[in-house]
């Protein structure tokens, strides 16, 4: 099984494909949900690398997505500008994914 990135910008890409990750870049809403389509249909890929901005692009497909899938596992990263996000995404996500508070 391999990796494979979802990104929204040229300089992620090609940094990950240094490291050995193949991926693509996406500029808008519905190229996201066909390269996650294309993705999950891949029975070679395991792990599926999105950065920050496409899954804002993208919030309630990624998250039915990530409560009901289990394979390729998808994975959140920053891109190299760096986190987007403010305070604890970790709280927030079991917030939004499960309606828990803590």
């Amino acid at each position: 099984m391999r990796s494979f990135l979802i990104s929204d910008n040229r300089d992620t890409w090609i940094g990950m494909g240094l490291a050995g990750i193949e991926g693509v870049v996406v500029r808008d809403r519905e190229s996201a949900l066909k390269e996650i389509k294309k993705a999950e249909s891949n029975q070679d890929i395991g792990i599926l690398i999105v950065t920050e901005r496409i899954t804002d692009m993208i919030k309630d497909e990624y998250m039915e997505y990530k409560s009901k899938s289990r394979t390729p596992l998808l994975i959140e990263i920053p891109d190299r500008h760096g986190s987007v996000r403010k305070g604890n995404a970790i709280k927030d996500y079991i917030r939004d994914s499960v309606g828990i508070h803590i």
